[in-house]
């Protein structure tokens, strides 16, 4: 049933931009106009976001976090399905895309409540498409576990992975991140690395793991880190 025919209230997705507000989207901005209430990461981050769009009554602000996900997921459900318009924002990117929202998703669907999105950019695919690395087929894992290793075990399981895989990183780990990188994988594996997508100081590095390595210790370590990793016998 589409959405619009669902009496039952309706969950919407809505992507916000993960650096260059010009990429929100009209209908993610009609969407948050519209909404009975907005469920967001931090509402600090959301209210700001809606000052700048110029939307000055909005609907009331929730906290949806990872810390109450699964408490809050009940409730905004019961809200959904007693006729209300819940859109679910995250601080950037796609709500329940390394994000908070699955569980509110998995909630709405075992009760049959509409669900859908005004989908935007995420910075994985965003990343990836500027990587020059092959994109007919990724894996997607997110963060991976800090402690040292944890991430060497990963890249020794996934050292012959026929697809490009793309990982986050914070500011604070990654020359850790890519120590442990070159050292599994070698200087030679192709990778990409983006910092501050969309934004002002946006930089992409691409090429053997070594060079990439080294250029992005000599710049700056702000913001967060996006890392492809292409497959062994890939030469950019």
């Amino acid at each position: 049933m589409p959405a619009a025919e669902n009496k039952s209230g309706l969950l919407t997705l809505v992507a916000a931009p993960i650096g260059n507000l010009g990429d929100m989207t009209a209908r993610a901005i009609e969407t948050l106009q519209n909404a009975d209430a907005i469920a967001c990461e931090d509402t600090r981050v959301t209210g700001k976001l809606l000052s700048k769009l110029g939307i000055e009554k909005s609907a009331p602000l929730l906290s949806y976090r990872e810390e109450n996900e699964t408490h809050m997921a009940g409730q905004l459900a019961d809200r959904i399905a007693a006729g209300e318009r819940i859109a679910l924002i995250s601080d950037a990117g796609m709500p329940a895309i390394s994000d908070p929202g699955f569980r509110l998703v998995r909630e709405c669907r075992s009760r049959g409540l509409a669900v859908t999105a005004a989908p935007g950019l995420t910075a994985a695919t965003t990343a990836l498409a500027l990587s020059g690395l092959p994109s007919d087929g990724f894996l997607y894992v997110g963060f991976l576990p800090p402690k040292r290793a944890a991430r060497k075990r990963f890249f020794e399981k996934y050292r012959d992975s026929e697809y490009t895989i793309v990982l986050y990183e914070s500011c604070h780990r990654i020359g850790k991140f890519l120590d442990d990188l070159v050292d599994v994988l070698r200087e030679e594996r192709c990778i990409s690395v983006g910092r501050e997508l969309t934004k002002l100081h946006e930089t992409v590095h691409s090429g053997p793991a070594g060079q990439v390595r080294d250029r992005v210790a000599t710049g700056s370590q702000k913001g967060e880190f996006v890392v492809c990793i292409a497959k062994q016998d890939f030469i950019l």
